[in-house]
């Protein structure tokens, strides 16, 4: 399995913090959110990752996380996204990468308190089509909300204004090879973007579709609110941690 890392966009939910920066280098507690995303992939035994960015910062991203040595990895891939064509186009741009193997695709700016490992697992099991993790979250309508019957979703909605349910869709997804031919079907949305939503409605189609219900803490950073919230996040996990002199006493 590979890893890809979405990690482009102009963040202007976050400006004037992005006016000079991307947004996934903006620190998180005592990391660059990037770290996160790359640590999250590493951690669940995938070593083969690339980085899709764009804008003017991009030569940062290679400053900062270098070939990945640091990370353990033997190599890092980039891409460059030219504009913002939305995720799904920055999707496309890693399939000469991808070389038809299953894909964990995970937003840049999404943060989780667990490893998603056993998730890798399980999409490995399934071997074909695709897999979405859920969390409850208070204001689901700022996501792609999930409609649900029973074990199945029926439905992905975008940032809708009445939600079908209480959960969002992470920006962590699962893909097998097939993913770049759906991504050349969708049509592009009313913002001239191709949406990841249409995307995962075609599996949906298709019956093709898993889910599961995200265990520990999510959140996503891209609101100055959630990047306020991540911060937290992530400083109360430090705390609670045990200091290496508990640990040794």
């Amino acid at each position: 399995m590979k890893g890809i890392i979405l990690a482009g966009g102009l963040g202007t939910r976050l400006w004037p913090l992005t006016k000079v920066t991307n947004k996934h280098l903006l620190p998180v507690y005592n990391k660059p959110m990037i770290f996160y995303p790359l640590e999250m992939l590493v951690n669940a035994g995938i070593q083969d990752i690339m980085v899709v960015t764009g804008g003017n910062n991009a030569g940062d991203f290679l400053r900062l996380l270098g070939n990945g040595k640091n990370f353990g990895l033997r190599h890092l891939h980039y891409a460059y996204q030219e504009g913002e064509g939305g995720i799904a186009e920055a999707l496309s741009l890693t399939e000469d990468f991808a070389d038809d193997q299953p894909l964990c695709v995970v937003l840049g700016d999404n943060i989780l308190e667990n490893s998603i490992g056993p998730y890798v697992e399980k999409f490995q099991r399934q071997g074909s089509g695709a897999k979405i993790l859920l969390k409850s979250v208070p204001d689901p309508q700022r996501f792609g909300v999930p409609e649900l019957s029973e074990e199945r979703v029926v439905k992905i909605h975008e940032k809708p204004q009445v939600a079908p349910s209480k959960y969002a869709v992470t920006g962590v997804y699962w893909y097998d090879h097939r993913v770049f031919d759906v991504i050349r079907s969708v049509e592009r949305s009313r913002r001239g973007e191709l949406e990841i939503t249409d995307v995962n409605n075609c599996y949906i189609e298709w019956g093709e579709m898993t889910y599961d219900i995200l265990e520990g803490w999510w959140t996503d950073a891209g609101t100055l609110d959630s990047l306020l919230h991540a911060n937290n996040l992530v400083a109360q996990a430090m705390s609670e941690q045990p200091s290496l002199e508990s640990e040794g006493s």
